[in-house]
């Protein structure tokens, strides 16, 4: 989850070996502490990385996710 690209939670299922209920809990946190933004897609829902971050937010979960 990079930049403006959204990712979907079948994005995350393959990569992560965790279930898809797992993953929509997890990512519904993100987005209620304000790291997330996302956007329904038909079934599926989108998720990206606020625009609005701090750089130095963005710097901090690049290095976590690295």
């Amino acid at each position: 989850m990079e930049g403006d690209r959204a990712d979907c939670i079948c994005d995350f299922t393959a990569g992560l070996e965790l279930s898809q209920p797992t993953i929509s809990h997890h990512m519904a946190k993100l987005r209620e502490i304000g790291l997330v933004e996302a956007e329904k897609r038909g079934i599926w829902v989108y998720y990206r990385l606020r625009a609005d971050l701090a750089p130095a937010t963005r710097q901090l979960l690049a290095q976590l996710i690295a």
